[in-house]
């Protein structure tokens, strides 16, 4: 096992551990042919890919049934590594550029994730409905609620209402202004101690 996701993650089952430990060689391979993570940053995949989109796993326990939209997914995150961590949830994963949708789908293919769907798609064009939307650090918070409050189911079948969690680096003040009332800032400090988690924070707004 990946000895930073096995630190966090020591549960996870043989056939979750298969899946982690495959994306690294897939990633190297997609990544050759599309930039899909900048080239400087895939020997940190784990890190700051993989472990950082399991992050949302730390925030909540979500139930099986859950549905999440990954919102500009680019090649696959967070949705992939979520739909590895929690099997019995489904993803939908969209992004506005082609390739990266591709990337996306052909890794869950490859490690064998029958929930994920991945579809070349703008936020705006996306009618359906789910329990959540996660996203990394696609756009302002602000705007990214505009587009995707639709999309966020009025059934509410966890601890957390469903609403919008998003995966965000440096200070969230100004973009968390407009729902500061509601908005709940958790950082990821208070479960990953590498370096590297200093001022990444996860936004939750509830819808």
């Amino acid at each position: 096992m990946i000895p930073i996701i096995q630190k966090y993650f020591p549960e996870l089952s043989d056939e979750q551990t298969r899946q982690i430990e495959a994306l690294d060689e897939l990633y190297r391979d997609w990544n050759a042919k599309i930039n899909v993570i900048s080239r400087k940053d895939i020997d940190n995949l784990y890190e700051h890919h993989v472990l950082y989109s399991l992050a949302i796993g730390k925030l909540l326990h979500f139930k099986p049934g859950t549905s999440f939209l990954d919102f500009g997914t680019g090649g696959g995150f967070p949705g992939s590594p979520l739909a590895i961590l929690f099997p019995e949830c489904s993803f939908k994963l969209i992004d506005g550029t082609g390739k990266k949708i591709r990337v996306a789908t052909e890794v869950a293919q490859a490690i064998g994730l029958k929930n994920v769907k991945a579809e070349h798609l703008r936020g705006e064009e996306e009618k359906g409905k789910y329990d959540f939307v996660v996203s990394r650090a696609v756009m302002p918070l602000p705007d990214l609620m505009k587009i995707v409050r639709k999309n966020v189911s009025p059934h509410h079948n966890n601890a957390m209402m469903n609403g919008v969690i998003c995966l965000k680096g440096g200070n969230p003040e100004s973009e968390i202004h407009p729902f500061k009332k509601i908005a709940e800032v958790t950082p990821i400090t208070t479960w990953f101690d590498e370096e590297w988690f200093k001022e990444k924070n996860i936004i939750y707004v509830p819808c």
